[in-house]
């Protein structure tokens, strides 16, 4: 479990907003993904979480080799997630990247859509396990509770599973160990997305 920082265990009130976690994984299909961020740029208020993509990969490929241990893993794997964030810009420059929950919180409250760069969690928070039982659907959960928001979507490459329960989702590898978790942390609907329906991300 990692260290205890300063962010606070909630922001005050609830944000007007969406949390989108965008699947890494998608940088396969550039037109798909671009219309994706493109939709996000133009109907705010949305705070998209990047996965780690072909970064993380690489983290999980690096470790594999060298055996680093876990912790160090989940804070490569962080920066996996910021390197996607700039490339999400890169692809839509209309959106810009925030570096906390109170300044993704403050993009929204301004009605701009923003993507979320989970750096400072690199410092540790008492919420978030060092390991790659926590990826970045855990931490789009654990940020759509932080800003309270009602509504987490997880948008992936993969086909759309039939079964919505967290924990379900969490056997049969589609999310990761600690989603149940962190799921059961959220007031908020939780909707899984494949690519092709994106637009539905409003519906329930």
């Amino acid at each position: 479990m990692a260290n205890a920082t300063s962010t606070p265990p909630r922001l005050a009130g609830k944000i007007d907003g969406t949390v989108v976690k965008i699947g890494g994984s998608l940088v396969t299909d550039r037109a798909r993904l671009c219309a994706l961020l493109a939709e996000c740029a133009e109907e705010p208020p949305v705070a998209i979480v990047p996965g780690g993509g072909p970064f993380a990969d690489a983290v999980r490929a690096t470790q594999a080799a060298l055996g680093l241990d876990d912790a160090l893993a989940h804070r490569l794997a962080l920066d996996a997630m910021g390197r996607m964030a700039e490339v999400f810009c890169a692809l839509e420059p209309r959106l810009t990247i925030a570096t906390s929950p109170e300044a993704v919180a403050d993009a929204l409250a301004q009605g701009r859509s923003v993507i979320w760069d989970p750096v400072a969690l690199k410092a540790g928070h008492a919420e978030i396990a060092e390991s790659w039982d926590v990826t970045s659907d855990s931490l789009a959960l654990w940020l759509a509770s932080q800003l309270g928001v009602d509504r987490c979507i997880l948008v992936k490459s993969a086909k759309r599973p039939v079964q919505t329960d967290p924990a379900a989702l969490a056997r049969a590898g589609f999310v990761d160990a600690a989603f149940p978790r962190f799921a059961a942390a959220f007031d908020g609907a939780i909707v899984i997305r494949g690519p092709e329906d994106f637009h539905q991300k409003h519906a329930a």
